[in-house]
């Protein structure tokens, strides 16, 4: 397995001088009103990086009250779409000019691999603000065709005020991926990031107010989930939340929001998403994009490939494939550009995940490779593998999110969609073949709610995604994204000489 090398912990680059650790709200950084703090801690050597303020009821009452006079007073949502565009493209731009310390702070906050951040996620953040910023102009309703002598309109009306609680594993795609399709409709907003990953979002919303979105629209609330999160889902203010996380909050998500006003709620939550190779699969690129799908953001990934079968034709050349390719999954400071693992987020994320390989040992799952600790100091794991894995098990039933892959075998396309869809998850799936018609059959046969063919992690931000089942309900990126913030209003009068009159 790849070995660590810590070394310095700023041997790499630059760390940034953290600038924003108190509360956004209402176009100013302010102390939670409790004056209480909580330590964000550097996941590389489990020290403490800073302490940002911490949030609770009374501070997203006050940010709720400034979203709320932003929507129902300001010019957010009275702008054209051209103009609110104009300045999320501005947005845009001051986010890339800055991408190399947001970038930063998610490796300091998230473990995540420094060059993907300033390669691949904060441009991608920055060009789907700008995908939506396109969009803002488009929203349009319908003219009717009624069947009577009426004459009937919609108009796509933005939503109003927003909670979006995003998760720590993509601090900055899933800012963006929950703001942009929000501003885009005229909504205004809370966000709580999570409490392991607050750094970036109050970057995040500095940038914002130095591109001209206006004081109240964008509202950032740092603190834990059964305070500030809780008091977002409850609020009888506030009329939606979009929630990214595990299936179980997910669920008190909805009960609160059930609870209060009934607000609409978006939920993409857990998955245990399976990968399918068949026997006509290229062996070589097979085993590539399994390890890719496991291990990529140290397996932090609610669509990861954790359960992969293959087909018994090629499952023992498979096997071998991967054990050797793994070695090339260096794990070592995200710092370092060899590094293709950083650490887990967090020392419970840590344990959460070795827990569940001690059980996959307990319950007779064979190692193949992997399994242990990596270096002496941070939550480090090497990337862990599990065959003679059983349906019944909990690593091929549980979301482990880490790098853990369970491996099985199968005989027949139809043993291969049985066992696929057996789960209570339904977020992903990966199919690799060269049968035009397998790939076919199979796609339509699994219940999830992205299918990838050859090809895994093939996000883009005209493609929706979300859950069947466990899963979630509601759908990320694309158009459908930017319709779940309108409300759809039928306006209908009669036509002259009507018998109404």
């Amino acid at each position: 397995m790849g070995s660590q090398e810590n070394g310095s912990l700023a041997s790499f680059v630059k760390i940034p001088t953290i600038k924003f650790t108190k509360l956004f709200i209402n176009g100013e950084f302010v102390d939670s009103i409790s004056g209480k703090t909580f330590e964000t801690r550097d996941p590389r050597s489990g020290e403490v990086t800073a302490r940002v303020a911490e949030g609770d009821k009374e501070d997203v009452d006050l940010a709720v009250k400034a979203a709320r006079h932003a929507f129902d007073n300001g010019k957010w949502p009275r702008l054209s779409g051209s103009a609110r565009g104009r300045i999320m493209m501005k947005f845009a731009d001051l986010i890339e000019e800055h991408i190399e310390e947001l970038a930063a702070l998610d490796t300091i906050d998230a473990g995540k691999l420094f060059s993907i951040g300033k390669m691949i996620e904060i441009p991608n953040a920055a060009n789907l603000l700008r995908y939506y910023a396109g969009a803002a102009d488009k929203i349009h309703g319908q003219v009717l065709k009624m069947s009577r002598e009426l004459q009937g309109y919609t108009l796509n009306e933005p939503i109003g005020v927003v909670g979006h609680i995003i998760p720590w594993n993509f601090p900055s795609t899933m800012f963006v991926t929950k703001i942009a399709p929000a501003l885009a409709a005229g909504c205004t907003m809370i966000v709580k990031p999570a409490e392991q990953t607050p750094l970036s979002a109050l970057y995040y919303a500095h940038l914002a107010k130095q591109a001209g979105i206006p004081d109240g629209v964008i509202n950032v609330i740092t603190g834990y989930g059964p305070t500030a999160g809780a008091a977002i889902a409850s609020h009888m203010d506030i009329d939606k939340v979009s929630f990214t996380g595990s299936t179980d909050v997910g669920r008190k998500v909805m009960q609160e929001a059930a609870l209060s006003n009934l607000k609409q709620v978006s939920l993409e939550l857990g998955g245990k998403s399976p990968l399918l190779i068949f026997d006509d699969a290229d062996v070589n690129a097979a085993a590539d994009l399994a390890l890719l799908g496991i291990l990529s953001n140290k397996g932090e990934v609610c669509v990861a490939s954790s359960r992969v079968y293959v087909q018994e034709g090629i499952y023992d050349e498979f096997v071998k494939k991967l054990k050797v390719k793994a070695i090339d999954w260096v794990v070592g400071d995200p710092f370092d550009p060899k590094s293709r693992l950083g650490p887990q987020v967090d020392e419970q994320q840590f344990n959460k995940i070795f827990s569940y390989i001690e059980s996959g040992k307990k319950e007779g799952a064979t190692l193949l490779t992997g399994g242990n600790p990596s270096g002496t100091k941070g939550y480090y794991l090497q990337p862990t593998i599990f065959t003679d894995v059983k349906e019944h098990m909990l690593i091929a039933q549980d979301e482990i999110f880490g790098p853990v892959m369970s491996l099985m075998k199968f005989k027949t396309i139809e043993e291969g969609i049985k066992r696929a869809n057996n789960t209570r998850y339904g977020l992903a799936a990966g199919i690799v073949t060269k049968n035009l018609d397998v790939a076919n059959t199979v796609s339509r046969s699994i219940r999830a709610g992205i299918i990838w063919i050859n090809c895994y992690f093939a996000f883009d931000a005209d493609c929706p995604y979300g859950g069947y089942k466990s899963s979630g309900f509601g759908r990320d990126l694309g158009l459908d994204a930017l319709h779940k913030y309108l409300q759809v209003k039928s306006v209908v009068t009669p036509i002259y000489n009507s018998p109404w009159l």
